[in-house]
């Protein structure tokens, strides 16, 4: 696996100097940081937190650059009530990279329907969940930019378009180190990221109430298996009295969940779970569950850098999961 070699986390001017060498990019910093940079062919979002070579950290006096792997590019800005035409716009061979803000309309819309998208799971696409310092939760906006205007945006998704030549394709990978645990078989009969009631083997329960009954550790999610790969749903919050649970994605009808096993010396098993796999790493990102929950500050993942984010995507919405996409060319 080769890294692009002129990435990572840098100065602003060290990424606007990239910016102004027509690069195809994309960048992950503070919105104050994220307004200085020039117009050009590249998309951001807020976060201060990252994966570097050094280790996890927290900064916010630098981005996060990864410079793609491309023939042509294009960017776009998607509402709501466009964004289900992704991958229509999207080249035949290439790929595509997403941010969206949290805790906005768009992200549930993708959350929620992203599966269905025209074209989804047939051209690649991956991205992340822009946030903002933990500090700053309930005070400052999520926001995304579209480097073409410089434009932010709390409301919209940016994407970039990536068209490969002949012989060249993208891979999109996830590395997830959950697996279904202890506890019951959970259903739900409806898609959703607030919830009450559910069926627990079989027989009608409260998803509070099974969390509480049996002291669940909230740092592990619910786990899937959707088509023959893990798929982590986490838990935002419990309220015991209302009896509801919060998620950081949808849980989908009918799939069966369990609770996670817990995950001893994160750094540790990543490294052993990263295959070493041909071509360009051009994009990467990790939960800030992760990072939080496994003690990632200051410890390395492998050859993977990039965001530290509010959500992953691998084709649709993921949690508590390290998302990577390579370029790989015919010899």
């Amino acid at each position: 696996m080769n890294t692009r070699a002129n990435g990572g986390l840098m100065s602003v001017a060290g990424a606007a100097e990239l910016i102004e060498r027509g690069m195809a990019l994309t960048i992950a910093g503070e919105a104050s940081l994220l307004g200085q940079l020039p117009r050009g062919l590249w998309i951001g979002g807020t976060t201060p937190y990252f994966m570097t070579a050094d280790g996890g950290q927290c900064r916010r006096d630098a981005v996060f650059v990864q410079c793609l792997d491309t023939e042509e590019v294009s960017v776009a800005s998607y509402g709501k009530d466009t964004l289900a035409n992704v991958l229509e716009d999207a080249p035949e061979n290439g790929y595509s990279i997403i941010i969206l803000p949290a805790g906005s309309p768009v992200l549930e819309v993708y959350a929620h329907h992203a599966p269905d998208f025209p074209d989804m799971f047939i051209k690649p696409i991956v991205g992340w969940v822009s946030g903002v310092h933990l500090d700053e939760l309930g005070q400052s906006s999520a926001a995304v930019i579209d480097g073409r205007s410089g434009e932010l945006h709390t409301d919209k998704a940016v994407v970039l378009h990536a068209r490969l030549p002949e012989g060249s394709s993208a891979v999109v990978h996830a590395v997830n180190l959950f697996e279904p645990g202890f506890g019951p078989e959970l259903t739900f009969g409806a898609t959703s990221d607030s919830l009450s009631e559910c069926s627990v083997d079989g027989a009608v329960g409260n998803l509070a109430d099974v969390i509480t009954a049996h002291e669940s550790d909230h740092r592990l999610p619910l786990v899937a298996d959707y088509c023959g790969t893990m798929v982590n749903v986490s838990i935002q919050s419990v309220d015991e009295a209302q009896g509801r649970v919060k998620l950081y994605a949808p849980v989908f009808e009918g799939v069966r969940y369990h609770f996670a096993r817990p995950v001893a010396d994160y750094p540790a098993k990543f490294m052993a779970a990263m295959p070493t796999y041909p071509g360009n790493l051009v994009f990467g990102c990790n939960c800030i569950l992760n990072y939080l929950h496994s003690g990632l500050e200051g410890r390395k993942t492998a050859q993977l850098t990039g965001p530290i984010t509010f959500g992953e995507v691998a084709y649709q919405l993921l949690n508590q999961t390290a998302v990577f996409l390579t370029v790989e060319h015919d010899d």
